[in-house]
C-alpha cells in the first residue's frame, strides 16, 4: 500500500514540473516571432484510483504453546546395593577332649530280701457270756457259755464276751476239782471280753469261779 502511495506522489510531481516547464517555454515563444504550430496537447491520462487498502492477510489463530515440560531431572544413580553383614565369627572350636574309656556298668544292689509277712492271724472264735447268767438256770440248757463247747485248731484264739450286768470269770478246770492253771481271766467286767490263743491240742474244761453253775470246754486239734 505505500509503494502505490509512493508512485501516486512521484507521478503527480512529474506532470507539475513538466506544466511548468511548458509555461516557461511559452513565454519565451512569445517574445520570439516566431509562428506558433498548433501544439496538440495529448489529454493527461486518467488518475489512476488509488487502490483500496489491501487488508493485511489473516494470521492463522496462534496455535497454545504446548506447556513447557519440566526439566528432565537428571536420572538418579543406583544407590550401592546394601552389604550383607557379615556372619558372626564362630568362635574356635575347643579340641575335643580325648574319648574316656566307658566306665564299667555299676552293678546294681540287689533288692534287699523282703521279710515274708506273718501269716494273717485267723479271726477270734468268739463266746458270749448271756445276761442272768449270773444266777442258776442256764446250766439246764447249757447255755451259761454261748456256745458252751467249741472245737478249734492249734493256733485259734478265743475271745469272751461278758455281756451279762455281772462280772465273770473264765478259767481252766472244774467246779469239783478246781482250777488247772492253764489259762485264768480273773474277773471280767460287763461288756469286756478276754482272749487266750490255744498252742496244743486237746481238750480243755473251764468254768466261771463266781458262778460255778457256769461251765464249757475247747476242743483244741
Amino acid at each position: 500500500m505505500a509503494g502505490i502511495d509512493k508512485a501516486a506522489i512521484a507521478f503527480t510531481v512529474a506532470i507539475v514540473a513538466v506544466g511548468v516547464g511548458m509555461a516557461m517555454y511559452g513565454e519565451n515563444i512569445q517574445n520570439t516571432p516566431i509562428v506558433s504550430t498548433p501544439v496538440i496537447s495529448e489529454p493527461e491520462p486518467p488518475m489512476m484510483e488509488p487502490e483500496p487498502p489491501m487488508e493485511p492477510p489473516m494470521e492463522p489463530p496462534m496455535e497454545p504453546e504446548p506447556p513447557m515440560e519440566p526439566p528432565m531431572e537428571p536420572p538418579m544413580e543406583p544407590e550401592p546395593p546394601m552389604m550383607e553383614p557379615e556372619p558372626p565369627m564362630e568362635p574356635p572350636m575347643e579340641p575335643e577332649p580325648p574319648m574316656m574309656e566307658p566306665e564299667p556298668p555299676m552293678m546294681e544292689p540287689e533288692p534287699p530280701m523282703m521279710e515274708p509277712e506273718p501269716p494273717m492271724e485267723p479271726d477270734p472264735v468268739m463266746v458270749d457270756m448271756p445276761v442272768g447268767t449270773s444266777v442258776p438256770g442256764c446250766e439246764t440248757t447249757d447255755e451259761c457259755y454261748i456256745p458252751a463247747s467249741i472245737t478249734i485248731n492249734v493256733g485259734d484264739t478265743v475271745r469272751w464276751n461278758n455281756i451279762d450286768t455281772a462280772a465273770h470269770t473264765v478259767t481252766s478246770g472244774t467246779p469239783s476239782s478246781g482250777p488247772t492253771g492253764e489259762f485264768d481271766s480273773s474277773l471280767i467286767l460287763p461288756n469286756v471280753s478276754y482272749d487266750f490263743t490255744f498252742e496244743e491240742s486237746g481238750s480243755y474244761d473251764y468254768f466261771c469261779l463266781v458262778h460255778p453253775w457256769m461251765l464249757g470246754d475247747v476242743q483244741v486239734n
